[in-house]
């Protein structure tokens, strides 16, 4: 089911769609890891924006 780009907000944000290619790319891209690291990360790690920062800050360590 495509991402209903007119309901946005803190909840929305909270949030990395780990099935929509978009959210994975930007996701990686302003992280600065790759889009296949993004998807590993969101399998290991479920698709909360913050875990996922985390996870990310303790990948580049």
């Amino acid at each position: 089911m495509p991402d209903d780009k007119s309901n946005v907000g803190a909840q929305d944000r909270a949030r990395v769609a780990g099935g929509e290619d978009y959210e994975v790319r930007f996701f990686a891209e302003q992280n600065g890891i790759s889009i296949e690291q993004a998807q590993q990360l969101i399998e290991q790690h479920g698709n909360s924006r913050e875990k996922l920062e985390a996870a990310v800050r303790q990948m580049k360590g």
